[in-house]
């Protein structure tokens, strides 16, 4: 309790300063120094004397109130601790504390009826005073009783006429009680105070739930108010946040929508999530968003951002339906052509220049066309660093099509001291361990990879680690390395798209290593590389081997999951998908797939709309 903290502190602070002021000797006082050490080491009978000597001096009290007065229900010398609670009463009567310590007094005694008139008493008669409630409500929690907190707080409301009075206060208790509704509604109330609460709130509440039901009791409440309430844009505010936090990127979408309207944004902030869906792989929500951009701001600076993105994304999607049509690449190039044709080569049609180009090389097998609009893209940077490290490493890329790896390790090594310290540099220095990897010169590639794995971005950082623990994990078995060199050569098949000579040595080398260590690899890979052909049933059969024969390996859950995919998007078997994602969450419990599992089979079983 952030705010009942601070007010307690600056109220005992005053009373510290009030103290020295007429009393500066008391800094110096041995016997209090002695009789707290005494208290500390739990030698109450030594303390209590100290602490007497010291309470006869009334400016002593404040100081040594709390550590006498725990020390005296130590020794149970209640008689003693009422007349100490009593003369802080008469003191300062306009503090609740040592009125609920009083009462408290009578509860440790078995005086409950007692106890609890006193409590009510204490409450009613505190509840019109500005700075007593949570005071009481403070002390009250201390004593580890958050339900007379709540009773304070909210007679102190009620009193008040204020609806979000003591709203924090009141989430913090209601939190510690396992009230979880009431605790957001409470939020939610302090959040519609002034908008320079709404980022308070959902810090606090990213802070206070994580349960799936926890997310739905918050998604009921603000959808509720929604509908009571369209005109207050505080719940459009929060349910834009909650989507976010849970992915539910469409549904994020709807809520923007209407603050993009409200505030007239002419899709910012539409266009970052947009983005942030794009980087989690939900290619057909940044679909839709763009499109809304696009339609509806088409002469806003965000139009060509958009316009280039959606395609992306299309792109994205085309990529990951399989199997691959031509027909879909030209189409792609055609769009980005029409954009550039639209807004104009320059530098807001780099990146469509440099999607074009990729395009025509990795998919339509045209790499020097790619090599000529690559250093046309180059020519529009006019100096920019960043897009012509870039376009180097994409030339390194395509020359590595080409099979000429030195062309490419020479464009990687640029852009890695062009761009040292920076991503690019450290992606380029990931193409170069690749590139030893693929040649087999493991030792060098480790190189490379061991830097990455200290000093980079977390993505690249993932992709470093896995790479060298493959290497690491599999020259511990066969030092010689040469199924690992086999499996090099295909991933440098599988780079250059040679799809069908990669499956044939793919298949070749789960008849010749049929009990390496790298033989869940060889599957994974295998079963990758069936889908993007269109062989589903045959890359089924290579997930369930994973899942029955290395269940327990790393790539485990990753057959699991994706098993649960295919038979989601491809054969459209929603109960089977269902049933997969369901015991993924029993059989990996720990995986990073954990989240997307539950999720999707929410999703199937109609939870709600995505």
């Amino acid at each position: 309790m952030k705010k009942i903290l601070k007010q307690t502190r600056l109220f005992f602070l005053l009373v510290f300063i009030a103290g020295l002021s007429t009393y500066p000797s008391f800094a110096q006082d041995k016997d209090v120094e002695l009789a707290d050490e005494y208290f500390q080491q739990q030698e109450y009978d030594k303390a209590v004397v100290l602490y007497e000597k010291a309470s006869r001096n009334s400016r002593n009290i404040p100081f040594i109130y709390k550590n006498y007065f725990q020390t005296l229900l130590y020794l149970k010398d209640y008689k003693e601790a009422e007349k100490l609670v009593n003369r802080q009463i008469k003191q300062e009567v306009e503090n609740p504390t040592y009125r609920i310590d009083l009462a408290y007094l009578q509860e440790i005694q078995g005086r409950i009826e007692k106890a609890d008139k006193l409590y009510e008493e204490i409450i009613e008669e505190f509840k019109k005073n500005e700075r007593a409630p949570i005071l009481a409500a403070e002390h009250f929690i201390r004593l580890d009783k958050a339900d007379l907190a709540k009773n304070m707080l909210l007679s102190a409301r009620k009193a008040g006429r204020e609806k979000s009075a003591f709203a924090i206060e009141l989430a913090d208790v209601y939190e510690m009680l396992g009230e979880q509704n009431a605790m957001i509604d409470e939020y939610i109330s302090y959040a519609l105070v002034e908008r320079s609460n709404i980022e308070f709130v959902k810090s606090a509440l990213q802070d206070r739930i994580s349960k799936p039901e926890d997310f739905e009791a918050l998604e009921k409440v603000l959808i509720d108010r929604v509908q009571k309430d369209d005109n207050e844009i505080t719940y459009n505010e929060l349910l834009l946040w909650l989507y976010l936090q849970q992915k539910r990127f469409y549904r994020a979408f709807i809520q923007a929508k209407a603050l993009d309207k409200r505030y007239r944004l002419e899709g910012t902030e539409l266009l970052e999530i947009g983005n942030i869906s794009m980087k989690n792989k939900d290619y057909k929500s940044a679909q839709t968003i763009f499109e809304y951009i696009i339609e509806t701001y088409p002469k806003s600076a965000n139009y060509p951002i958009a316009r280039n993105n959606y395609i992306k994304a299309k792109e994205e999607v085309i990529k990951n339906t399989f199997p691959l049509v031509n027909d879909d690449i030209n189409s792609l190039i055609q769009d980005y052509q029409s954009l550039i044709a639209e807004v104009g080569k320059n530098i807001k049609t780099f990146d469509a220049l440099r999607s074009i180009a990729l395009l025509y090389a990795f998919y339509l097998n045209q790499k020097d066309t790619a090599i000529v609009i690559l250093n046309e893209a180059v020519e529009i940077s006019k100096g920019r660093t960043d897009n012509i490290a870039q376009c180097k490493m994409d030339l390194g890329d395509i020359y590595l099509l080409k099979s000429e790896p030195w062309e490419s390790t020479l464009l990687y090594s640029q852009v890695e001291k062009l761009k040292k310290d920076h991503p690019l540099g450290y992606e380029a220095k990931l193409k170069n361990a690749k590139l030893s990897f693929y040649k087999g010169e493991f030792s060098l590639a480790q190189e490379h990879l061991d830097i990455l794995k200290e000093a980079t971005t977390r993505e690249i950082a993932n992709d470093a680690m896995d790479l060298s623990l493959l290497i690491q994990d599999h020259l511990v078995f066969d030092t010689t390395g040469v199924a690992l060199k086999e499996f090099a050569k295909i991933d440098l098949m599988i780079f250059q798209h040679q799809d069908q000579e990669a499956l044939q040595a793919l298949q070749k080398m789960t008849r010749d290593y049929p009990n390496d260590e790298l033989i869940d690899e060889v599957l994974w890979t295998k079963a990758n590389l069936l889908l993007k052909v269109g062989k589903t049933e045959e890359a089924l059969k290579d997930l369930e081997k994973i899942v029955a024969e290395f269940s327990d390996g790393i790539l485990g859950d990753d057959a699991y999951f994706l098993t649960g995919k295919i038979y989601e998007e491809i054969l459209q078997d929603k109960e089977k998908a269902m049933n997969i994602y369901k015991d993924h969450l029993v059989k990996y419990p720990g995986s990073i797939y954990t989240a997307e599992a539950r999720k999707r089979f929410r999703i199937l079983r109609g939870d709600f709309i995505n």
